[in-house]
């Protein structure tokens, strides 16, 4: 479909007017028709940082909503807590949150479309509904997804300006210096693996981690890490970046495994959001899973 905007006035970028008097497109998916040029002023396709003059008119084809093709799958879910806007899982270590080339299947979305059904926003995509955020595959712990696009909309305005409050647990490799810190470097995509982030001042995003040290071992710290941002792989960049990379981190840190360790020790432990409908705060947490109980217990005998 098409739809039709006049600029009010001179001077606003064409992202930011087509938000404003667009509220149901998310951010990301204006973005996208920009990106694909589906966003015409005087008959020519313009980029986000275009500034119209006043009385110019903005054509936006927006195409129809593609046919939602992820197959649910009936796979046994954590569910922390579930209400008619949002659930919120505790994602076990192992498993991808959405499909992806070489994950189609057993992901966290095919689970939430089988016990969900068509309950779960479309703001994301196709392969991706309810998704609000993410967390690697090899991190465990709490996920929140939404059921409709207001709640979609509303727990992502949390996100951008750091009022829904997401706590992890890690252990690192090396003793930190200092019981409590910050690290404010800006993250971005690594110059020659695509695949990796690293802190850079090029082509990246503000990025900011807060953590404390929970408990000391020999060579190894446990810690508690605040996200104030929630860059890809932040935390597991930040730590790395700081000398300390989480241990059963191959990627960021030693290519070596820890001993009955598969990736990363990272568990999602805490999570505060205000509810979309009630606008109450909603405080969560789960307990440490297995995997990451048995490091702690490694390391409490080696201590001994």
């Amino acid at each position: 479909m098409t739809v039709t905007l006049t600029a009010p006035e001179t001077g606003a970028r064409v992202d930011a007017l087509i938000a404003a008097n667009l509220p149901d497109l998310s951010r990301s998916f204006v973005q996208k028709l920009l990106e694909e040029g589906r966003v015409t002023c005087r008959g020519r396709a313009v980029k986000k940082s275009f500034k119209p003059e006043a009385g110019d008119e903005l054509l936006l084809d927006i195409p129809e909503p593609e046919p939602l093709e992820v197959t649910a799958e009936d796979i046994p879910l954590d569910v922390v807590y579930e209400d008619a806007d949002v659930i919120v899982v505790n994602k076990p270590k192992g498993m991808v949150v959405h499909p992806a080339p070489g994950h189609d299947h057993g992901t966290l979305v095919n689970a939430l479309m089988a016990r969900c059904g068509p309950d779960l926003s479309g703001i994301n995509g196709v392969n991706r509904p309810g998704i609000v955020h993410r967390i690697d595959k090899d991190t465990s712990g709490l996920l929140i997804a939404a059921k409709n696009d207001a709640a979609h909309k509303f727990l992502a305005a949390q996100l951008s300006d750091h009022t829904l409050s997401r706590t992890y647990e890690a252990v690192v490799v090396g003793n930190l210096r200092e019981d409590s810190g910050t690290v404010d470097a800006p993250i971005g995509r690594h110059p020659t693996d695509r695949k990796k982030q690293c802190v850079t001042e090029k082509n990246s995003r503000p990025a900011v981690t807060h953590y404390r040290v929970l408990e000391r071992f020999p060579g190894y710290t446990h810690v508690e890490c605040k996200l104030e941002t929630g860059r890809t792989h932040q935390i597991r960049v930040h730590m790395a970046h700081i000398g300390h990379p989480i241990l059963g981190d191959t990627v960021y840190g030693a290519k070596k495994p820890f001993p009955g360790l598969e990736g990363q020790c990272l568990h999602a432990r805490a999570l505060r959001f205000i509810h979309p409908a009630t606008g109450e705060t909603v405080t969560l947490e789960t307990p440490l899973p297995a995997y990451f109980r048995d490091v702690l217990e490694k390391l409490q005998k080696n201590r001994i």
